[in-house]
């Protein structure tokens, strides 16, 4: 089953996958214009999920939010349930004092969210009215599927607060909101700004503030997060694209074909050329 909800005036759409063989996404080639936030569910048993060329479990009952620009491709799609929004539908930046997502339940971290049993059939209800809502075509179904998307990510975003920052005292730290507007910072400039003192700038803050922001939420360092985030958008081009190594580089911001090779070879123990063969044995 796949339900799409198309907004005429702002081009918005919303789509919901439930038993469907064909689900994935392959950012850096054939679904380039797929802009698309994923919320993805395994209903199923344990099975494997790739996401930019890597392997994680995906574990039954556990959901896994996803940004627009990553590849992703599920060992069991039909035990999939997904929603998928793009901006236009709902702008999660622009609305962040309603969701309080951005830079931490949509991000670089791959996030996995367990559901008990209690949350696991509030989910399901969720659902139901998710496939009622979009089947009803009236004069409201946009409002009324509007609120159930915020209401889904408030519930997942408040679930992985709890999974991921137990002290409750934390959660409620005006401070955590630092690290969410690093991180969307970074999506936003890593391919030209690589320096923690140019992020620290822009939040008011001084490098080692935010260094010791990082270490009381017991997050990587700020300088782990962009160079993680170079890394990530180095193995996508790597992976799916025929760019050169000397486009690559430039691309993300580096001056030095062989410093961003030594930077690459630094963190994956391959150099650029060798990662690039070796997933391409893989296929």
């Amino acid at each position: 089953m796949k339900l799409l909800l198309k907004d005429a005036v702002s081009g918005g759409n919303l789509l919901l996958f439930k038993n469907e063989d064909d689900f994935d996404r392959l950012y850096y080639g054939r679904d380039r214009d797929n802009k698309y936030f994923t919320i993805a569910w395994n209903t199923g048993k344990t099975q494997t999920v790739t996401i930019d060329g890597s392997e994680h479990e995906f574990k039954p009952n556990t959901i896994l939010p996803l940004m627009f620009n990553q590849s992703f491709h599920f060992e069991h799609p039909s035990e999939v349930v997904a929603w998928q929004f793009n901006r236009e539908f709902y702008c999660i930046v622009d609305h962040d004092r309603e969701v309080s997502c951005v830079g931490f339940l949509f991000g670089m971290n791959n996030i996995f969210i367990t559901l008990d049993p209690a949350t696991q059939q509030r989910m399901e209800l969720m659902l139901d009215i998710f496939v009622l809502e979009m089947n009803t075509a009236d004069n409201i179904q946009n409002d009324m599927l509007l609120m159930l998307l915020k209401r889904l990510i408030i519930t997942l975003t408040q679930l992985a607060m709890t999974e991921y920052i137990p002290d409750n005292k934390l959660q409620q730290d005006s401070r955590f909101h630092i690290i969410r507007k690093f991180g969307l910072l970074v999506e936003e400039h890593f391919r030209t700004e690589h320096s923690v003192s140019y992020y620290a700038q822009l939040l008011n803050k001084s490098p080692k503030t935010l260094s010791n922001l990082f270490a009381l939420f017991n997050q990587k360092t700020p300088t782990q997060m962009i160079q993680e985030r170079i890394i990530i958008e180095a193995k996508r081009m790597l992976r799916f694209t025929n760019k050169s190594t000397k486009q690559i580089t430039f691309e993300l911001g580096f001056e030095d074909p062989a410093y961003f090779c030594n930077f690459f070879k630094k963190h994956t123990s391959a150099a650029p050329l060798e990662f690039r063969s070796a997933k391409a044995k893989e296929v």
